[in-house]
């Protein structure tokens, strides 16, 4: 299904990414799920998107919260049927600049919000978009998902097997009637990349990330992954024998600075 998209549901709303999308979902005869860990933040998104004429609902939910998550978008689609799933909340973290590990919960977490967040956000409302014929999901992983960075381990393993998750989706949601799209963006302005100590090649703005995503989840594409420089650098490295993916990736150097709450 492409648009117009009427009932959407997006995580991680409360600022970045989320929060650009959700303005540019909001419209008359559009009602949005927004979920978020930040209620004041939430709140001011919803302001925008109600200020667009959008019906709103709110759900402070931590996505890792498995069935709480799955009353309130099975509640919110009883009221709306969902066509249009966003799953994009999302946090990173990374190991100290001089340990060799980030340690168990810190890498841990990562997979659960990232991941089972966004698993815990598309599996509660497949069964009704399988049933009603129509709909698209799109995940939002990184293009980190396409090879290891060793300063952020955990968040590429979340971002990997979030990317095969919905690649696995696709063909197997396909003769429902369902659409997937998973997306893979480098760098853009976000309180994510605030954190991010080190280069940000090609960074750009969330507006422009947003409108990129935007266009891709609208015209039913599979893919969208951007920008085509690191993307291509990065399926390089691993495609390459590992002794040159691996000295490629020593030379790129970060830390992502700790954060107590979601980024998204």
């Amino acid at each position: 299904m492409r648009l117009p998209f009427r009932a959407v549901v997006i995580t991680g709303a409360s600022s970045g990414l989320g929060a650009a999308l959700a303005q540019a979902y909001a419209g008359p005869q559009t009602a949005l799920a927004l979920l978020g860990r930040d209620r004041d933040r939430l709140n001011q998104t919803a302001d925008a998107c109600e200020a667009k004429s959008a019906e709103v609902r709110l759900g402070t939910i931590d996505v890792e919260n498995a069935p709480a998550m799955a009353k309130w978008l099975t509640e919110f689609d009883r009221d709306h049927p969902v066509d249009l799933i966003v799953a994009n909340a999302g946090t990173s973290a990374g190991p100290d600049p001089g340990s060799p590990s980030e340690g168990v919960e810190m890498a841990s977490r990562q997979v659960r919000v990232n991941l089972l967040g966004a698993i815990n956000t598309v599996e509660p409302l497949l069964p009704a978009l399988c049933r009603r014929g129509r709909g698209r999901i799109a995940v939002i992983a990184s293009i980190a998902a396409y090879r290891g960075l060793p300063d952020s381990p955990g968040y590429c393993a979340s971002k990997a097997g979030l990317r095969a998750y919905g690649e696995a989706l696709r063909p197997r949601l396909a003769r429902y009637g369902v659409g997937v799209t998973i997306v893979c963006p480098g760098f853009f302005d976000s309180p994510m990349t605030d954190r991010f100590d080190g280069p940000t090649p090609f960074l750009i703005s969330t507006a422009a990330a947003a409108r990129l995503v935007k266009r891709g989840i609208d015209r039913g594409q599979r893919r969208v992954s951007f920008p085509w420089p690191l993307v291509f650098g990065l399926q390089f490295c691993n495609l390459a024998p590992a002794v040159i993916g691996d000295a490629i990736m020593r030379r790129y150097r970060f830390h992502i600075r700790a954060v107590a709450a979601n980024d998204g």
